[in-house]
């Protein structure tokens, strides 16, 4: 597969074209308020992928499409497991997920209080219909983790007369991946089905993963009510490669190669499945109701830990979600409630003894019921053609009624020094949490608008935090984290093909739940974030176009909170994992017209800067740069190909380093890569 590129290139750019990219500042925007709207207007940092966008990047990982968001980055692990950063570290633990609210139509991916880190593998991100960004503490729709932002997963509507297609691709090392759609509609009735499958031998030994995913939408409209009913479900199975250790491990030949946990595993399951409910009530007002469920399973080995437990957990959601929008000439807005209500569970055992502190057998096994109720209010007011105010607040409560389904107390003999594990007595928890954001836009000329925003937001703590203590901790009496945020910003676009954002923000995060070195999980840590974020899009009359995705942050402690392993004062050090600079840039050409639509080709560049492994910042990665091509042209009228080629100049590099247990340690980067797909289309009205 990685031979012959010149011949495979030449071929493509010698055809027509399956489909084109189109701009991604459109002015609609689903994911503020849950309705669309005007987004140019909105004081609100956003980003957006279309589809068409989607289609022509084909990641393999999130990571691939997210690196088109600036404030972003999804860390690339092993297989489909990943970590994300948006205006933030790249974050680990229950703070990795918790910090931010990723989403299927608005819905959480998985309920609060019961994330994981790597969650997005259970969205349908290749085949969505749109994917939607907020960036900073989201408005008073979301709750719980909307703190550093919201990546919202929209399904792909019906078409009408839009057929079947398709496609089937290889890559390296095994890589084979089919993708299924049909759209159509007729009448009061609409339906979207979007499925594929990967298969994936892996670059490192005794690697790679099998994954399905499926989303099923139907659409109704009704002479009263209209129903968007969506079932979406995934499935992976992983054998997983863990870090391997060294300075620049990473451009060792055997190194990059080996896997120090061939017997490293995950799989995972998830279901979720709503249908939204809506008709109108008269003087612009709306009715929506949203009954939704939500079921998921995970087994993973603890590979990251020398004693390697296995760990199983999973919970079950009902919620339901109602709000009445009003949309009037000058004012619109919309209030709600939000009501959901989980059963969750965690079993932790270890098939090994270790030694007296990490014993074999159970080490938790615990479930926990969580009910979540909010109540909120956003609203947008239009004065005259040039001002905008945006506000709205929300109020939520969340309880846990916890049940240790072993032995309280440490799961150590008496003989242990220092048992690393503690079983809670049942006990019940609860959180009340507010947040407020108000904003306002200014149309400065035709097309030109200016923001400023303040707004905060909260977590209540995660079950595990809570409830996964070490001996010596009986209780963890944690508090929500929130965060503080003021930005403002640009965005616009001219006659002659520009669009661009820009935007600025600074935001305070306090009661950061961290281990402290006495691992016990306690609340207190201060952190500092600030930074600026642009996305330039310019167009040319002809068949160029290019653009530019960038980030420079700061991300810094901002307490003297000593987190486990740190002895010093950290206090205005970049944390870890926490690069000051990172982007993309890509220059296009749409040529070669065939069937109506022109040959794609994309060059793309991509920036990591250096960063520190660890808080004291003593141990850095020193960053990569890799250039991505990408070229899409149909061969007949129903037949299309897309060649892809990944890290062309076949660079050594980290997704992502770390420092731990007194090593580097790195999960590698791929080398040169060449993806080939054909796509058939069918049935078209």
């Amino acid at each position: 597969m990685k031979h012959n590129i010149t011949l495979a290139t030449g071929l493509l750019l010698a055809l027509g074209s399956a489909h084109t990219v189109t701009a991604e500042l459109e002015q609609v925007l689903v994911s503020a308020k849950r309705t669309s709207e005007d987004a140019a207007r909105l004081p609100l940092a956003w980003s957006a992928v279309g589809e068409d966008t989607l289609a022509l990047t084909g990641h393999t990982h999130p990571n691939e499409i997210m690196q088109r968001v600036p404030g972003a980055w999804i860390s690339r692990g092993n297989g489909q497991e990943s970590l994300t950063a948006l205006r933030s570290p790249v974050l680990t633990g229950a703070g990795g997920c918790g910090s931010f609210f990723m989403a299927l139509d608005g819905i959480s991916l998985r309920a609060p209080g019961f994330c994981n880190v790597n969650q997005l593998f259970d969205a349908n991100i290749e085949q969505a219909g749109r994917l939607e960004v907020i960036k900073g503490p989201a408005g008073a729709t979301y709750g719980s983790n909307a703190m550093h932002g919201v990546i919202n997963v929209l399904t792909a509507a019906p078409v009408a007369g839009a057929g079947h297609q398709l496609a089937l691709e290889a890559g390296p090392d095994d890589y084979y991946r089919g993708k299924y759609r049909y759209s159509d509609s007729e009448g009061a009735h609409g339906i979207s089905l979007r499925a594929n499958a990967s298969s994936d031998g892996g670059y490192q030994d005794d690697s790679g993963y099998d994954q399905q995913k499926l989303t099923l939408r139907h659409d109704y409209t009704g002479d009263i009510w209209s129903l968007q009913s969506v079932l979406d479900a995934s499935n992976l199975e992983q054998e997983t490669a863990g870090f391997i250790q060294g300075f620049k491990a990473y451009a060792d030949d055997e190194l990059k190669r080996s896997n120090p946990n061939p017997e490293a595993y995950r799989d995972a399951w998830s279901v979720r499945a709503y249908s939204e409910a809506s008709r109108e009530l008269g003087a612009g007002k709306r009715l929506t109701l949203t009954p939704y469920l939500r079921r998921n399973r995970m087994e993973f080995l603890q590979h990251f830990f020398p004693w390697q437990p296995v760990e199983t957990n999973g919970h079950e959601s009902l919620g339901l979600r109602a709000a009445i929008h009003s949309d009037g000439d000058s004012l619109s807005w919309v209030t709600g409630a939000d009501l959901e209500y989980t059963d969750g569970w965690l079993r932790e055992v270890q098939s090994e003894p270790f030694s007296p502190n990490q014993p074999a057998g159970v080490h938790y096994d615990y479930e926990v019921e969580a009910t979540v109720g909010a109540l909120y209010s956003q609203l947008r007011l239009d004065l005259g053609e040039r001002w905008t105010l945006d506000g709205g607040l929300r109020l939520e409560h969340t309880r846990y009624d916890y049940n240790n389904r072993a032995s309280d107390g440490p799961a150590c003999a008496p003989s242990a020094s220092a048992c690393r594990f503690f079983r809670v007595a049942d006990r019940t928890d609860s959180f009340t949490d507010w947040s407020l954001n108000i904003g306002a836009s200014r149309l400065l000329a035709p097309g030109h608008y200016a923001y400023v925003r303040a707004a905060n937001g909260f977590r209540a703590p995660d079950t595990s935090e809570l409830y996964r203590l070490q001996s010596g901790q009986s209780v963890a009496n944690l508090d929500s984290e929130v965060i503080d945020n003021l930005e403002a910003g640009l965005r616009g676009n001219t006659d002659w093909g520009l669009d661009y954002t820009l935007s600025a923000y600074y935001m305070n995060k306090d009661e950061v739940i961290f281990q402290d070195a006495d691992r016990r999980n306690v609340s207190g840590a201060k952190t500092e974030h600030y930074g600026l974020e642009a996305s330039i899009d310019y167009r040319s009359a002809g068949q160029w176009y290019a653009r530019m995705d960038v980030t420079a942050a700061r991300h810094r402690y901002d307490n003297d909170a000593l987190p486990r392993g740190v002895s010093d004062s950290i206090e205005g050090n970049d944390m870890d994992t926490a690069p000051r600079m990172f982007g993309s840039a890509r220059l296009g050409w749409e040529f070669a017209e065939r069937f109506g639509d022109a040959t794609v080709a994309e060059l793309e560049w991509v920036y990591m800067d250096e960063y520190y492994l660890e808080p004291e910042n003593r141990f850095e990665y020193e960053g990569h740069s890799l250039l991505n091509l990408r070229v899409s042209g149909a061969l007949t009228q129903q037949l299309a190909a897309t060649l892809r080629v990944t890290n062309v100049l076949d660079e050594d590099y980290a997704e992502r380093a770390d420092f731990g247990f007194g090593e580097y340690r790195y999960f590698v980067g791929q080398p040169r890569s060449v993806f080939v797909e054909l796509r058939y289309q069918w049935g078209q009205g």
